[in-house]
C-alpha cells in the first residue's frame, strides 16, 4: 500500500497515545503503555551531552546518542502497531513523529511521506521545531560543526526501519545547531544513500566497549570454568538468602555427609542436589536423580536397589537398580518422603552399612553412594504421623537446608529471567526485546507459588505469545491475571494529575481516623513485622525501605531487629 502524505499533523491525532501515560505518584513511577519512563531536566541531559563530549569526543558521543535513540524508536514502534493496529499504515508510521512531540523532545512536522512497503519505497521529509537537543547545544557547546539532534535521529531511523521491515537510514539535511534557519531531516531505505556504510558505523558498538565487553566476557568464562572444576556451580541468584544456602551447602559438600534439602516445590532442589555433587570430591564419579513419587511404590524396591530375574513376574532378566549406577557418586531422592515402608528399610540399611541386596537376591553387594534428599513437606510430621521411619529421618536429617521459596529473593528475578531469555531464545530461534517495563514490575511483585519452575514456564510462554523484536508484554506472562489499576494516576486532557476515587478514599479514612503520623508508622511496621515472621528484611521490602533504615524506626518503638 502506497502512502503519500504532506500536511501537517493535528494535535487530536494522537490522543490515543496521550491516554497511555499513566502516573503512579505513590510508586514514584510514570508509565507510558508498558514502559517506564522518566521526566528529566533538559538542563541535566545537557550537563550529561557535554561531558560525554569532553570525555568521548564528538564523533563517539554522537554514536552514543544516536544508539540510545535507536533504542526508544524500536519500543516506540512496537507501541504503535498494538495502539493502531486496524488504522492504515500512514496512522501508524505518524504515530512516531507524534510520540515525539508528546514526550516534548521536538515538534516534529512531516512535509512529505511517500511510502510504498509492498514495492519497497521509502522517501519522508520532516521538519524538526524546538529541538531539545539544539537547546542543549546552544546552553552548553555553541555552535557545533555538524547537526546535533543525534538522539532525535537514532530514533527516526529505528522507529521507520521497524515500520518498513527494512533498514532506513535519516539524515539531518540541516540543523539549527550548527547555524541553519531549521532542523529538516530526509529519510530513504539504506541501499538509497550512497555512504550507507559510513553512518552505519555509528549504530556499532565503541571499538573501547566492545573491547571491554570482549576482556568481561573472557572472564566470566575463566571464572566459570574454575567454579566447574572447583565444583562451586549453584545456580543462579545473589541474594542474602541464596547466598546462606550456598554457603551452607559450601561447607557440607566436601564430606560424605547425608543432606536433606527442604523447601517448596519449584525452588530449585535438584539444581543445590547437583551443585553438592560437583563441588565434593565425587564430581568425577556418576550423579543420579531419582523423583520418588513418579514411581510406583511396588516398583520402587526394584528401581532403587537393583532386581534379579524372576524374582517377579516382568522380572525377565536382572538389573542393577539406581543405587548400584551411583556407586562411588551422589544419588538425588527427591519426594524421599514417598518411599514405600520396605524401601525405607532398605535405604536404611544402605545408609548405615553401605550394603545392599536386589529384590529376589540373597547376595549382598558393598556400594558406597552418598545420599541427598528432599521434600517439600515436614519429615518430622510424618514421623509422628507413622508415615516416615524415625530413625531413616535421623540418618536423613545430619544437615538440614532450606532453600528460600522466590518470593523471599526478589532480588535474582532480574537474572533468572535473563537466564531463561536466553535459553528460550536459543530453543525457539527468536529474539524478543525482553520484559517490558510493566512486565517485569509484574514479575516483582506477583507471589510465585511455583516457585523458580514457575517462572521459567511463564517466561517460555511470553516468547512464545510474543513476535522477534518485540517487549514480552503483561498479558503474554499473565493472560488470566487481572491486576489491580485503581491506585493509578492518570492525566487529564487539559495536562492535570487525576488522583483515582480508591485513593482519595482511603486517604480521607486515614486522616479521619485521629490516628497521628507516627502512630500510623507504628501500626504498618509491626504489621508488616508480623507479616514477614519478624524478619527484618522481608518487612523493609513489604514497606520499600531499606533494611537499616526499617532497624532504626523500629529501635525507636522498642523493637530490636
Amino acid at each position: 500500500m502506497a502512502i503519500s502524505y504532506k500536511p501537517q499533523l493535528q494535535q487530536s491525532d494522537f490522543q490515543d497515545l496521550s491516554k497511555q501515560i499513566r502516573f503512579q505518584s505513590m510508586e514514584g513511577k510514570i508509565w507510558l503503555g508498558e514502559q517506564r519512563m522518566l521526566l528529566l531536566q533538559v538542563s541535566a541531559m545537557a550537563g550529561f551531552r557535554r561531558e560525554l563530549v569532553s570525555i568521548l569526543g564528538v564523533e563517539r558521543a554522537k554514536g552514543f546518542f544516536l544508539r540510545l535513540g535507536y533504542q526508544s524508536g524500536l519500543r516506540d514502534a512496537e507501541l504503535a502497531r498494538k495502539l493502531r493496529p486496524h488504522c492504515s499504515e500512514l496512522d501508524i508510521f505518524l504515530a512516531g513523529p507524534q510520540l515525539h512531540s508528546l514526550k516534548g523532545m521536538v515538534k516534529a512536522v512531516p512535509t512529505e511521506v511517500d511510502v510504498d512497503i509492498e514495492a519497497g519505497r521509502f522517501h519522508v521529509e520532516v521538519e524538526w521545531v524546538d529541538s531539545f537537543e539544539v537547546e542543549i547545544c546552544q546552553n552548553e557547546l555553541g555552535t557545533m560543526d555538524g547537526p546535533v539532534c543525534w538522539t532525535l535521529l537514532g530514533y527516526a531511523c529505528s522507529y521507520s526501519s521497524s515500520f518498513m521491515g527494512r533498514e532506513v537510514i535519516f539524515k539531518e539535511i540541516t540543523c539549527r545547531g550548527c547555524g541553519h534557519d531549521k532542523c529538516r531531516i530526509v529519510g530513504k531505505l539504506a541501499e538509497d544513500w550512497d555512504d550507507a556504510e559510513t553512518f552505519k558505523q555509528y549504530f556499532k558498538s565503541d571499538p573501547i566497549i566492545e573491547e571491554l565487553y570482549e576482556l568481561q566476557s573472557q572472564l566470566a568464562s575463566l571464572r566459570t570454568s574454575l567454579q566447574r572444576q572447583e565444583g562451586q556451580y549453584y545456580g543462579i541468584g545473589q541474594s542474602l538468602a541464596y547466598t546462606k544456602v550456598c554457603q551452607m551447602i559450601d561447607k557440607a559438600a566436601q564430606g560424605k555427609v547425608s543432606v536433606l534439602l527442604l523447601g517448596e516445590s519449584g525452588v530449585g532442589k535438584e539444581v543445590i542436589a547437583r551443585s553438592v555433587h560437583l563441588r565434593s570430591a565425587r564430581a568425577e564419579q556418576p550423579f543420579v536423580a531419582v523423583n520418588c513419587a513418579a514411581i510406583a511404590p511396588d516398583l520402587i524396591e526394584a528401581e532403587l536397589f537393583g532386581v534379579e530375574k524372576g524374582a517377579f513376574t516382568g522380572a525377565l532378566q536382572s538389573r542393577m537398580g539406581r543405587f548400584e549406577r551411583a556407586n562411588q557418586g551422589t544419588i538425588f531422592l527427591d519426594e524421599v518422603i514417598e518411599l514405600s515402608a520396605r524401601a525405607q528399610a532398605t535405604l536404611l540399611r544402605v545408609l548405615q552399612e553401605g550394603e545392599l541386596e536386589r529384590v529376589g537376591d540373597n547376595r549382598t553387594r558393598k556400594v558406597d553412594v552418598r545420599v541427598i534428599a528432599a521434600t517439600n513437606e515436614s519429615l518430622s510430621e510424618a514421623v509422628k504421623a507413622g508415615k516416615f521411619r524415625a530413625d531413616l529421618y535421623y540418618r536423613l536429617n545430619v544437615f538440614p537446608v532450606s532453600i528460600p521459596p522466590l518470593r523471599e529473593r526478589l532480588e535474582d528475578i532480574p537474572l533468572l529471567v535473563e537466564h531463561f531469555l536466553k535459553r528460550f531464545h536459543s530453543e525457539y530461534s527468536k529474539k524478543t526485546l525482553g520484559l517490558s517495563d510493566k512486565a517485569m514490575e509484574a514479575c516483582m511483585h506477583y507471589p510465585w507459588p511455583g516457585n523458580i519452575r514457575e517462572l521459567e514456564n511463564v517466561i517460555e510462554r511470553g516468547i512464545i505469545l510474543t513476535e522477534s523484536n518485540e517487549s514480552i508484554g503483561l498479558e503474554a506472562l499473565f493472560p488470566q491475571l487481572q491486576l489491580e489499576e485503581l491506585m493509578e494516576s492518570r492525566l487529564a486532557s487539559d495536562g492535570t494529575l487525576l488522583q483515582p476515587a480508591a485513593e482519595q478514599s482511603w486517604i480521607e479514612q486515614v486522616l479521619g481516623s485521629g490516628l497521628s503520623l507516627d502512630a500510623i508508622e507504628e501500626q504498618l511496621m509491626r504489621e508488616a513485622m508480623q507479616r514477614s515472621g519478624n524478619n527484618v528484611s522481608g518487612a523493609a521490602r513489604t514497606l520499600g525501605l531499606t533494611r537499616p533504615a526499617l532497624a532504626y524506626r523500629l529501635k525507636k518503638i522498642g523493637i530490636e531487629a
